[in-house]
């Protein structure tokens, strides 16, 4: 009897305490569910349980909601807004959050307005701030902006933080404002691998090879080992700069450090061969290569084409294995014009938006004008021009000048002149290749009257101006 009361005792205690213990359990708490989310309906579920239980009121947890909004693929940023007009003090990550996610949409200027209403409210930017609203500037292009940006930085003593000035340099390069860039990075009293990624980087897409190639030389000298980054700006330095030589080291280097040949690099070292004519080890390459986009196929593609392989050109286009764009059909244009394939020209050129879903632009009309000029089809180019759905510019009407001084079309040639001259009147070579056309088939007195007029208003042959010129 006493062992049972015993029993019984300790039994009951054993459930008081498991009964206390249960009781001082905290359940998850509703902030992490969010960072577990999937998507809208279950952050929505969430929502509801923190607007019931109050824990909305909080600033972390009501953080966690907005980030998924903000930044997740399955978010929602009108609903991320909706929930930021709710909270009272939002904290400095809730502001930075929705920076980001402006800085990166289709809206970019929408987190300048962010910034812009942070420090209304009197709250401090910090160094995870400005990356944001730098990134903003650069996707808005909106150089003043950027300008204004970097005040504010040096204002809150943030230029020499490393995370901000690689923003600044990142920020002034993609608005081609390299210089800029170059000072702010000159100024850093410490620069990691990550600063001289986007400087050279910078330079290298500002179409600046020889600097780009001159600061990879520094940072090595340095100590910095580059990594695939880098390695694909500099080869596309080289393929700009025809710098041969340096991208054959830097493809050695890759190969003695065993740098894997992702899709990126070897689409650069391909890049990087065709431009300079060694198409067989670019061919080498791109038949080696595992995985290829369509960039990979671009740069193969377009380096046949340049250097007249017209045939070869057009053969790896019907291999691909990716679907073309406007880059791909641009070379395949060129192969045509190098290989005079009028008719599969036509055919590509036509069909761009119907069976590739590419719209043509400008470059695609002046490459099928040369097409046609090159062929002799001088009423039909001048045809395509007046139908196209922009304006054209004068390089396309040059193209169709120099079609026409060619086949010796004057009267082509006197519209595309008066066309030249609408668009730019300070042109004046036009005057002199029209001028020359009359003396080859003995318009004197047309050739007097053009000298006499070009005379009398001073006019001079413009240097360097070679849209209009002899066919290659």
């Amino acid at each position: 009897m006493r062992r049972t009361t015993e029993f019984a005792r300790l039994s009951v205690a054993h459930r008081r305490a498991i009964t206390s213990s249960s009781l001082h359990q905290t359940p998850p708490p509703l902030s992490l569910a969010a960072d577990k989310c999937q998507s809208m309906d279950q952050l929505k579920q969430i929502h509801a349980q923190m607007i019931t239980t109050a824990q909305i009121q909080d600033a972390f947890a009501a953080s966690r909601l907005i980030n998924f909004c903000a930044l997740s693929d399955s978010g929602d940023l009108s609903y991320a807004l909706k929930l930021f007009a709710d909270i009272p003090a939002p904290n400095t990550f809730i502001w930075n959050t929705l920076i980001r996610a402006h800085a990166i949409s289709s809206n970019p200027a929408a987190g300048l307005l962010l910034y812009s209403e942070m420090r209304r409210r009197g709250i401090a930017p910090g160094k995870h701030t400005f990356p944001f609203v730098l990134k903003a500037c650069a996707n808005s292009k909106l150089v003043r902006c950027g300008e204004q940006i970097h005040g504010h930085v040096l204002t809150f003593g943030l230029d020499c933080d490393s995370h901000v000035a690689n923003a600044l340099i990142r920020a002034y390069s993609v608005s081609e404002r390299i210089g800029d860039a170059r000072r702010v990075f000159d100024e850093m009293p410490e620069r990691n691998l990550i600063v001289w990624t986007t400087i050279i980087c910078g330079y290298a897409q500002n179409n600046s090879a020889e600097e780009a190639i001159a600061l990879f030389h520094a940072m090595v000298s340095e100590g910095f080992e580059p990594k695939g980054v880098v390695l694909a700006s500099v080869l596309s330095a080289c393929a700009q700069s025809a710098c041969w030589s340096l991208g054959e080291e830097i493809h050695v280097y890759m190969e003695e450090k065993r740098v894997e040949m992702n899709v990126i690099l070897g689409t650069a070292l391909i890049n990087m061969y065709a431009k300079n004519g060694a198409l067989v080890e670019a061919r080498r390459l791109f038949d080696g290569l595992r995985e290829r986009n369509v960039a990979t196929w671009n740069a193969m593609i377009c380096g046949l084409a340049l250097h007249g392989r017209a045939d070869e050109a057009i053969d790896l286009f019907g291999e691909m294995g990716v679907k073309p764009n406007g880059i791909t059909l641009l070379g395949v244009l060129c192969a045509c014009c190098h290989a005079g394939m009028i008719d599969f020209g036509r055919e590509v050129f036509y069909s761009m938006e119907r069976v590739y879903g590419v719209e043509s632009n400008l470059k695609h009309y002046g490459c099928m004008v040369d097409l046609l000029g090159r062929g002799g089809r001088i009423l039909e180019a001048e045809s395509l021009i007046r139908g196209m759905a922009w304006e054209p510019d004068v390089a396309i009407w040059g193209a169709l000048l120099t079609a026409s001084k060619s086949w010796g079309n004057i009267e082509v040639a006197e519209r595309a002149v008066r066309e030249i001259q609408r668009l730019d009147p300070r042109n004046h070579g036009v005057h002199v290749v029209l001028s020359n056309m009359y003396a080859e088939v003995g318009r004197w007195e047309d050739v007097a009257r053009r000298r006499k007029g070009m005379k009398e208003e001073s006019l001079k042959k413009t240097a360097g101006w070679s849209t209009v010129g002899g066919r290659d």
